[in-house]
């Protein structure tokens, strides 16, 4: 089985200039994990209809963030966020920016024999305003 993880940096430019579908005619994967997808579920035209397509994009902020998980194999569940429970167990809470659940930062897919979690991780910023967050977000994804 093939897993490739790709930080993409805005979807809608990487298929624009063609690198996704020269991605996926070079390796093929399997399940390919996307991270700062920067975009919905259709607002790039991606015509690969051998994958199954599960989007998390940003409620909080349009065009932010954002994880897709595009695979072959259909999985038994798709989870989008941190699970509450992970939230509340890390004391996960909203900072100056907001809640990170609300910026489609992590997707999970549940397939028979295992899990595939692709995540975006929150960024401490320059100034460290965010590293409180950042550490919360460490525990709850752990």
């Amino acid at each position: 089985m093939k897993l490739f993880s790709w930080n993409v940096n805005g979807i809608r430019a990487v298929v624009r200039k063609g690198e996704l579908q020269k991605f996926i005619a070079q390796y093929d994967p399997d399940i390919l994990c996307l991270q700062e997808t920067k975009a919905e579920q259709g607002q790039a035209e991606i015509d690969l209809p051998q994958y199954q397509e599960y989007w998390n994009s940003s409620r909080a902020k349009k065009g932010y963030s954002g994880t897709a998980i595009f695979s072959k194999i259909k999985p038994l569940a798709v989870i989008n966020d941190i699970p509450e429970e992970f939230v509340q167990a890390a004391g996960l809470v909203n900072d100056n920016y907001g809640h990170s659940n609300d910026e489609g930062r992590v997707i999970a897919a549940e397939f028979e024999d295992f899990y595939v979690v692709t995540a975006y991780t929150p960024n401490a910023k320059d100034d460290l305003t965010r590293l409180p967050l950042r550490q919360q977000w460490d525990q709850a994804m752990i």
